[in-house]
This record gives C-alpha cells, sequence and structure tokens, in this order.
C-alpha cells in the first residue's frame, strides 16, 4: 500500500471512529433517557463503513450494545467483512505498484 493511500485510509479511519462512538453515546444517552433511539442498523453501517474502532471504544466506555449478543455478533462480522476488504485493497495496490 502506498502512502498517500495509507495516509487516506488512517484519516478516514480517524472520522469514521468518531462519527461511529459519537453515535453510540448518543444511543446510549436516548436509551437511559427513554427518547427515540438509532436503529442497530445504522450502527452497524457506520462500523462497517470504517467506524469499528470507534464503536469498540463506545462499546467499553460507554457500555453500550457491549452485552446483546445478537448485535455483537453482527458487529463482529463487520469488523471481519471491513478488514478483509483493507487488505483486499492493500493487496490489490501492491500488485498494481509492482506491474
Amino acid at each position: 500500500m502506498n502512502a498517500a493511500l495509507a495516509i487516506a485510509l488512517a484519516g478516514w479511519y480517524a472520522l469514521a471512529s468518531l462519527a461511529t462512538f459519537i453515535a453510540y453515546a448518543i444511543d446510549k444517552r436516548a436509551a437511559r433517557l427513554g427518547r427515540r433511539r438509532t436503529p442497530e442498523r445504522t450502527l452497524l453501517l457506520l462500523g462497517l463503513a470504517g467506524g469499528w474502532p470507534g464503536a469498540l471504544l463506545a462499546q467499553r466506555l460507554v457500555r453500550h450494545k457491549s452485552s446483546k449478543a445478537a448485535f455483537l455478533a453482527k458487529h463482529w462480522w463487520t469488523v471481519v467483512l471491513n478488514v478483509a476488504i483493507v487488505v483486499a485493497l492493500s493487496l490489490l495496490n501492491s500488485g498494481a505498484a509492482g506491474s
């Protein structure tokens, strides 16, 4: 993976993680106050879009969505899929650089 792509990817992950962490925190607050919640699908899509590190951090620090087994199973599949996509992009990019 070239340096420019790595920097862009790191920036994307940082922004997506921040947005995802905030979404989890807002949903936790809504749950405590009995207000309208963020759909689980939205939280999962944010994680899939690169925000899974922020989701993991929120699950630990905010203690949100950290014990619901069905949600966690879906969450971990989004992590695996996301990492697989990044690895594939990296391999494709390194193959293109070698050509």
